[in-house]
C-alpha cells in the first residue's frame, strides 16, 4: 500500500442545475489523454459517494502531490457569480495572453481553512 498523507478536495465547477454523471466525469478525463477518472472519490449533489480510482491507484489530480494523496471531487460548486480565467488570473508573463499555466482555480469553490477549522 502506498503511503498517503494527503487529501486534495476539487470540484466539477458547475451550477447547481447541471448534472454531471460519474460518467461523464470519466469521459472528460479520457478526452483529456488520461486513462480515466484521476479523482479517487466522486461525490454527487445528493450525497452519494462514488469510489471512481482504485485507493492502491496514484491519482491523476494534482500534479507533483498525486504520489501520496487521494483525490476527491465533489459535484457542483459556482453559485450565481460565473467567472472566466480572464477575471481572475494575471498575465504573469506579460505577453498580453492568459495561458493556461497561468490560470488561478477557484476550485474548490469554498474556503478549506474556515470549513475545516473546527470553529463554527
Amino acid at each position: 500500500m502506498r503511503k498517503i498523507d494527503l487529501i486534495v478536495i476539487h470540484c466539477s465547477a458547475t451550477r447547481a442545475d447541471h448534472s454531471l454523471t460519474p460518467d461523464d466525469l470519466d469521459l472528460q478525463h479520457r478526452r483529456r489523454g488520461f486513462n480515466g477518472t484521476g479523482y479517487h472519490y466522486y461525490i454527487r449533489k445528493d450525497g452519494m459517494v462514488h469510489l471512481t480510482r482504485p485507493i492502491e491507484r496514484i491519482g491523476a489530480h494534482a500534479r507533483r502531490w498525486n504520489a501520496h494523496s487521494i483525490g476527491i471531487y465533489y459535484e457542483g460548486g459556482l453559485d450565481c457569480r460565473v467567472c472566466g480565467h480572464r477575471d481572475l488570473s494575471p498575465d504573469r508573463n506579460g505577453n498580453g495572453e492568459i495561458e493556461p499555466e497561468e490560470w488561478i482555480k477557484t476550485c474548490p469553490c469554498f474556503e478549506v481553512k474556515d470549513e475545516f477549522s473546527g470553529k463554527k
